[in-house]
């Protein structure tokens, strides 16, 4: 059973009995989630990088969620970053489904454009509810529905985290854990935000929040894009979505560390100036 918290902003997922006689998929699912959570369009901007070993798993729980879901559309963005065949059978899911759309950018420069690019396809394409995540199972699609929830009833953004009632980092290794959890302690104390996740790519925006955010000049140009945009929407109605996570490497480039501790100390700067940064 999911239950809103309003006092904590966050989802709370209790357990549910077990069936001794498991139903199908599809009847199983949508008595967790009724389809009128689901009224508005929506979509899901996903950068793709290299993901031909996952691919088919990935997209198999991708089509087990959004069938019991109304229509929508799924958004993969793809650059020269990708070396394998991840472009080739994302191009041929397209012609099979049309659920699923391509987007070459090979003008990307680095994983932030490939987000802005998903988030300006998806809105000049006249969705209301826009969702970004991460490929090859580190992020669990069965979350979607969550989301959807919390932005069909009034909130503004809905933010993933491992670190709430009923989230985790799964397999994740112990420096990839251990660099999330730092980085989130260190951005709420420097940039006086409260979220217990400030660095999980798992997230949703309503179609204006999404307008104020092509709008914006981003500093960061890695990982970091996460918790620069977690701050920078700080003012709206947020909720916090509990997500099962799973880093498939501990590695992190320095050049992307560089960028996040260069980015974090140029907000703190403006905040203790009073030019604090908001959309």
């Amino acid at each position: 059973m999911i239950e809103l918290h309003e006092t904590t902003n966050q989802i709370v997922i209790e357990a549910e009995p077990e069936l001794k006689r498991a139903p199908s998929p599809k009847k199983n699912y949508q008595s967790r989630y009724p389809s009128m959570f689901y009224y508005k369009k929506w979509a899901i901007v996903v950068p793709m990088a290299n993901e031909e070993k996952d691919f088919d798993p990935f997209i198999n729980m991708i089509n087990f969620v959004i069938e019991e879901l109304n229509p929508g559309n799924i958004y993969f963005i793809i650059d020269k970053a990708s070396k394998d065949r991840t472009l080739e059978l994302c191009q041929k899911l397209s012609a099979e489904d049309s659920r699923y759309v391509t987007i070459w950018a090979p003008e990307n420069k680095n994983v932030v454009d490939a987000y802005v690019k998903g988030l300006r396809v998806a809105y000049d394409a006249g969705h209301e509810i826009i969702i970004e995540m991460d490929a090859g199972l580190s992020h669990d699609p069965r979350a979607i529905p969550m989301f959807l929830r919390v932005l069909n009833e009034g909130n503004d953004c809905a933010f993933g985290s491992r670190f709430i009632n009923g989230g985790s980092m799964g397999d994740s290794p112990f420096k990839r854990r251990l660099l999330s959890k730092t980085g989130t302690v260190l951005a709420n104390i420097l940039l006086q935000t409260r979220l217990h996740d400030m660095t999980s790519g798992f997230q949703g925006f309503h179609r204006d929040v999404v307008a104020k955010i092509l709008s914006h000049q981003f500093k960061s140009t890695a990982h970091f894009y996460q918790t620069e945009l977690r701050y920078l929407l700080r003012k709206h109605k947020i909720f916090e979505v509990p997500i099962h996570y799973s880093a498939p490497s501990p590695r992190v480039s320095k050049k992307a560390i560089k960028n996040a501790y260069q980015t974090l100390f140029y907000y703190f700067l403006s905040r203790l100036k009073g030019e604090s940064k908001a959309l």
